[in-house]
């Protein structure tokens, strides 16, 4: 696998790379790809590591498993290409971010500009065929994502994680709250989303933490 990682999660991350686990999981994504349809192009499957530094990240975000439809998935959570319709789910997103900080609604769904900021947009599972949501779970992805949020708990102190839905929830069970600021909330998804993430002022409270910890606010715009 062709890995294009920040050579800071690189570091964080070396248990790893030589772990047999992923050796396993290397082999499957390779065949995947060379049988089908997968998403995101396989250069940009750790583009979330690549665009947050392990050192610059100030909030993360967690989701499942990338979208499945052509086009859509670039290697952030919730995030599509510039150009891209937006999904449901990414709409709900934005409409929290009006009313809770008055922010238009964005002409994008690209969230790099988030990234840029020091916000891990980190999907579960990092790759999945097309038209098949889910396809690669179970597959050692939720192993080693799993590990990048443990090393994040124990290796940085006074971050923001936002876990939206019961699997986000689950997956943050042992982040160190001593630490860090955890908030939870409903999946933005239009089925649950009047359910608690809207009005969950998440944007608003992880700026206020982030200036209350001598870091700058992240610009949601």
């Amino acid at each position: 696998m062709n890995v294009r990682i920040d050579p800071s999660w690189h570091t964080a991350l070396a248990e790893q790379w030589q772990a047999p686990y992923f050796a396993d999981l290397v082999k499957f994504v390779r065949e995947a790809y060379q049988r089908g349809v997968v998403y995101p192009p396989a250069g940009r499957i750790f583009a979330a590591f690549d665009a947050c530094p392990f050192d610059k990240v100030k909030v993360v975000i967690l989701g499942q498993d990338p979208y499945h439809e052509p086009g859509q998935a670039n290697g952030l959570c919730f995030s599509v290409a510039d150009g891209v319709r937006m999904p449901p789910s990414l709409i709900n997103i934005y409409k929290e971010l009006g009313d809770d900080l008055g922010i238009p609604m964005p002409a994008t769904g690209d969230l790099s500009r988030w990234a840029s900021q020091g916000v891990l947009l980190l999907n579960s599972t990092l790759t999945v065929d097309a038209h098949r949501a889910g396809s690669h779970q179970g597959r050692g992805w939720e192993q080693f994502t799993d590990a990048a949020v443990a090393a994040l708990s124990a290796g940085r102190d006074n971050l923001v994680f936002m876990l939206w839905g019961s699997y986000a929830i689950r997956k943050g069970a042992s982040i160190d709250r001593s630490r860090h600021l955890v908030l939870t909330a409903p999946h933005p998804s239009p089925l649950s989303a009047y359910r608690g993430f809207f009005g969950c002022k998440h944007f608003s409270r992880a700026n206020a933490y982030l200036a209350a910890h001598g870091q700058t606010p992240v610009d949601w715009r």
